[in-house]
């Protein structure tokens, strides 16, 4: 579903990324961790062809390099950190501009009783459709936050790369958005890249992990083959002890 080989890429001149391997299969999910700075966000840049990059990346067969702009969003939806919305689009308009790459004839206006059926359809799954007509310059951050989520399902891609899908959510809704993209990937040809902070988070996600340091992959692999004593070199602390200590606030 996902390939990526020697991929390389940064800004100008710096490069940010090194030499990155990737390879996910239908209804994976790959999270990457990795301390701030390390080229997590890059990489998602250049996975979603947004970035120059040296190598290949090939995603549900397209080449990211040759594709147009259409194709690949028809194939790889990107959702980046946002805290704020700076337009007043309704929460209902905002998830339809998801479907704009199915779309003929341009945005709205084209939109057919399919796209509406699936506008509806992802209101639901992300818990919005009482919000279907707020501004979204009125809603809150995890409000703002599952919006944009909606808006990526209604693009109905093969693979979703998520940059800090948790941001803004409360502990409600990230246990439940978890499941979710749990279940979009077991229907159909699908994967999904996610960025995540929360090493806890990351493991319940994900059945494979990538952990990068100073834009280089130190492990690539199976979730539960990682050994835990890289996390204590690469985040430069003692991992396991600080989640055992926190852990043992809910020992009875």
């Amino acid at each position: 579903m996902l390939n990526a080989e020697h991929l390389s890429c940064g800004y100008g001149e710096k490069k940010i990324v090194r030499d990155v391997q990737i390879h996910l299969h239908a209804g994976e999910r790959l999270a990457i961790l990795g301390p701030n700075g390390c080229g997590k966000t890059t990489l998602m840049r250049a996975l979603a062809g947004l970035l120059p990059f040296e190598g290949t990346v090939t995603a549900a067969g397209l080449d990211m390099r040759r594709a147009s702009r259409k194709q690949a969003a028809q194939a790889v939806a990107l959702m980046t950190q946002m805290g704020s919305a700076d337009f007043g689009y309704s929460v209902y308009d905002t998830v339809m501009m998801g479907r704009y790459a199915h779309q003929r004839g341009g945005l709205f206006a084209g939109a057919s009783a399919e796209d509406r059926a699936i506008v509806e359809d992802c209101l639901s799954q992300t818990g919005l459709s009482d919000l279907r007509d707020q501004p979204v310059t009125q809603l809150s951050g995890g409000q703002l936050q599952r919006v944009f989520l909606a808006r990526v399902f209604a693009q109905q891609p093969s693979i979703i790369l998520l940059d800090e899908p948790t941001n803004h959510l409360d502990l409600q809704y990230q246990v439940e958005l978890i499941a979710l993209l749990k279940r979009w990937t077991s229907q159909g040809s699908r994967c999904i890249v996610g960025v995540l902070h929360d090493i806890n988070l990351a493991l319940e996600f994900a059945d494979r992990l990538l952990v990068m340091q100073d834009g280089c992959a130190r492990y690539e692999g199976p979730a539960d083959k990682l050994d835990v004593t890289l996390l204590q070199e690469v985040y430069g602390i003692d991992v396991r002890a600080w989640m055992q200590k926190c852990l043992s606030r809910w020992a009875e």
